[in-house]
């Protein structure tokens, strides 16, 4: 039917079928739901988590911590699915290993910068062997903690942050409200990110501006491709990659 013919809920129709089909970042029926009240979980559950980890400490608070971010997570995505945001692509792998190594390699350049010596780290031992259950340790920080964190700071955080400051601003599937939306949600996910890791185990000058890099890179891979697997991948690498440095460091030093 010419558009000039269509009658007004024709083109109401083909307008709602259009949003259901936009991908989260444009607005769409997947992100409707996702409201002031999100946020809210969301913050409430990086806060308990944060004080219920500090309190408990050792393994148990880690995981009390990790499950009240996951509680945050599934709330959220029962709001609906972003649409788009699971969706894996073959090219998230390279994201991964290229963006991955890269940004762990500017951390061992950050470590000189900031006067560090530049020699490999390594695990507490004392006759230099790897100590007991390291590999729990290793598997925790490469596999765990990477889904983990990307899905609640740039799946769920991200996301929402993105999703309102999109809405004031002026709403739409484009333009200043969604570049608006981009770099508040980008900043603020990775200055929670980094915040976060503070409270958990504070680090250096020079490891912040590291962590710091990582949540800004993964938070514009999730706002430029809509995806969340690459994120998740290129923390998974910067991980593994400072774990093969410790083990290397241990049974070389």
């Amino acid at each position: 039917m010419p558009a000039e013919t269509e009658t007004p809920s024709l083109r109401g129709e083909r307008a709602r079928r259009g949003g259901r089909r936009r991908p989260w970042w444009r607005g769409g029926s997947s992100v409707r739901r996702w409201n002031g009240e999100v946020l809210g979980r969301t913050v409430l559950g990086l806060g308990i988590g944060l004080l219920a980890g500090g309190l408990l400490g050792g393994i148990i608070g880690t995981l009390v911590m990790w499950l009240c971010w996951i509680a945050a997570v599934v709330l959220a995505l029962r709001r609906g699915v972003p649409r788009g945001l699971l969706r894996f692509r073959a090219v998230d792998v390279l994201y991964g290993i290229v963006l991955g190594g890269a940004l762990r390699m500017i951390q061992g350049w950050l470590d000189v910068a900031f006067g560090g010596t530049g020699a490999l780290p390594s695990y507490t031992s004392l006759d230099g062997a790897l100590p007991p259950g390291w590999w729990v340790d290793g598997l925790s920080a490469v596999v765990v903690a990477p889904v983990i964190e990307e899905f609640f700071f740039r799946g769920a955080l991200l996301i929402i942050v993105f999703t309102l400051v999109r809405r004031l601003a002026g709403g739409g599937s484009a333009g200043a409200g969604v570049g608006i939306g981009g770099f508040v949600a980008v900043v603020a996910s990775a200055g929670l990110f980094v915040m976060a890791h503070q409270l958990i185990s504070p680090v250096a000058a020079d490891a912040v501006t590291s962590l710091a890099l990582v949540g800004v890179v993964c938070g514009l891979l999730v706002v430029f491709t809509g995806r969340i697997w690459p994120a998740v991948l290129v923390h998974v690498v910067y991980n593994g990659t400072g774990v093969l440095l410790m083990v290397a460091g241990t049974l070389l030093g």
